[in-house]
């Protein structure tokens, strides 16, 4: 299932970047760089200053794109807490990207006061022009992006995901692997 789920994907847009189904991750040789947070202004980020991938590097770094309208997104939000929490001591690092897909979810009070409704503490930043979600080519709500602690796209993975589903298994352990690489 999740190979036909990648070929049809695929199809639908055949530059995006694909784990390789068997591990879940590209091999650091054919990852490509992660685009850069073009945002830095500090407005524009919630829960910590404007960050770059120099800033980053040494880290695993999950990419999180979703918007506050979205169910998908927030019904993923409870696992995805959970993760940060479980791996608090580790060097995992999670970055919400909020890019609207209607202009009232443009609306920086209404993104503060959902991130403190949804209980997300990890660093957000608010990419109301689509530039990050462009650069990533990503075309859904939720997609999440694993970089690696050289800075390099190594896995995305898209839809609503719960604890203990094969979504969510998948993702931990590509972040297991990738905290093990050096």
């Amino acid at each position: 299932m999740k190979l036909f789920v990648c070929l049809l994907l695929a199809a639908l847009s055949p530059s995006i970047v694909f784990a390789n189904p068997a591990t879940d991750l590209l091999p650091s040789a054919e990852a490509p760089a992660a685009p850069a947070f073009p945002v830095t202004s500090p407005e524009r980020w919630l829960n910590s200053p404007p960050l770059t991938w120099g800033a980053l590097r040494g880290k695993v770094v999950l990419v999180d794109f979703w918007t506050f309208d979205c169910w998908n997104c927030f019904r993923s939000f409870p696992w995805l807490t959970d993760l940060e929490t479980r791996l608090a001591q580790e060097d995992l690092q999670v970055v919400g990207v909020h890019s609207p897909e209607f202009d009232h979810e443009k609306v920086t009070r209404s993104i503060v006061e959902k991130a403190r409704e949804f209980g997300l503490t990890h660093p957000i930043v608010i990419d109301n022009d689509m530039h990050i979600w462009r650069a990533f080519e990503n075309r859904y709500w939720p997609a999440y992006y694993l970089i690696d602690r050289q800075g390099r796209v190594r896995a995305r993975f898209v839809g609503e995901t719960h604890a203990g589903d094969a979504q969510a298994t998948a993702i931990e352990a590509a972040i297991q692997t990738l905290l093990t690489e050096e």
